[in-house]
């Protein structure tokens, strides 16, 4: 495959900020590295330089509830209001673990992602809750509780953040510890992603890439100062060919827990469904995996092909549609 002409085909590519990068289980095939990662000092992006992957970090909720699941630390058919000791308003009492893993449970979702007003309906939640106070997921839950129910659980696939955020506190109320090194502990430092964590805004380490919005300014005040259960996390190209090669080769979970998690648990639409915290393509003819995330000053998008083990990543510091992109490398 001509990596090179399938790039340039791309409509984006002369503009491009970030690092995309091709890879198989011999190593990186094709890659490009392109812009700064901090525009005032001039510095560039390069393969180590960390992102923002905005909602591409429910792979990892959805990867560390599983290893609860497995530990028999958590059922998945556990309801939530059995085990979050907190007012839970208008969540509906039967939403279940299994729900949230497969965005099924209907809960009213803080960020409704399906409405015209999405962008507009952000700010104005930002402007009532200061993205620099959103450093714990008990923070959301006053966003989330007195929000009425989209549809009955299990009824429909609905994508919910909320679902996400209620899924990071059950992680923390079964584990007693904060989600974000929950993580840490069990996902990120056994498989030594030595550029991913969940960084401050204000705060970020050596060579991680400001996110830039359209109008030229970052994205310090549009997002939550540390990412959450739903997303924020930051990684690098080559930490996130690891977390593959270390899924497929059930390094993360048993094989039996990874057909679960890969497994076709909601249906989103014809070709595509969703596991737990992941999601599936499949046709006639391909079948790859992926997690996707855009936000302020954020795109990115991973798939896995298991034909060929062949690895598409980009991460970017800038908003892009990445699906274009994502649909000529991977054939579908």
């Amino acid at each position: 495959m001509n990596y090179e002409h399938i790039w340039n085909e791309w409509s984006d590519s002369a503009r491009f900020s970030g690092v995309f990068s091709v890879s198989n289980e011999n190593g990186f095939v094709f890659e490009k590295c392109a812009g700064l990662r901090n525009r005032s000092e001039n510095l560039p992006n390069n393969r180590n330089t960390a992102f923002g992957i905005a909602s591409g970090t429910k792979l990892f909720t959805g990867l560390a509830a599983c290893k609860l699941i497995e530990e028999n630390k958590l059922s998945l058919h556990a309801r939530i209001c059995d085990i979050l000791p907190y007012c839970l308003g208008q969540i509906n009492k039967r939403v279940t673990v299994f729900h949230l893993l497969t965005h099924t449970s209907g809960v009213g979702d803080y960020i409704d992602e399906d409405a015209e007003d999405c962008e507009e309906q952000l700010q104005a939640l930002y402007d009532k809750y200061p993205v620099q106070l959103w450093t714990r997921l008990e923070y959301y839950l006053q966003m989330i509780t007195p929000l009425p129910p989209k549809f009955e659980p299990g009824e429909r696939y609905g994508y919910s953040n909320s679902g996400f955020i209620l899924l990071g506190l059950v992680i923390e109320a079964v584990s007693g510890t904060p989600y974000q090194q929950f993580v840490t502990d069990n996902v990120i430092s056994p498989l030594n992603l030595t550029h991913t964590g969940f960084y401050r805004m204000d705060s970020l380490p050596e060579n991680t890439a400001f996110g830039y919005m359209g109008n030229g300014c970052t994205n310090i005040f549009s997002l939550p100062i540390i990412g959450g259960s739903d997303g924020g996390l930051f990684t690098c190209s080559g930490d996130i060919d690891q977390l593959w090669h270390a899924l497929f080769s059930k390094e993360i979970l048993s094989e039996k827990m990874l057909n679960a998690f890969l497994g076709q648990q909601s249906t989103i639409n014809e070709n595509e469904s969703y596991g737990f915290g992941i999601y599936q393509y499949k046709s006639d003819i391909n079948l790859f995996y992926y997690a996707v995330g855009g936000d302020a000053g954020v795109s990115f998008f991973t798939a896995y092909k298991p034909e060929k083990k062949l690895i598409v990543s980009m991460l970017t510091n800038m908003e892009l549609n990445v699906y274009p992109l994502m649909e000529l490398f991977m054939g579908r």
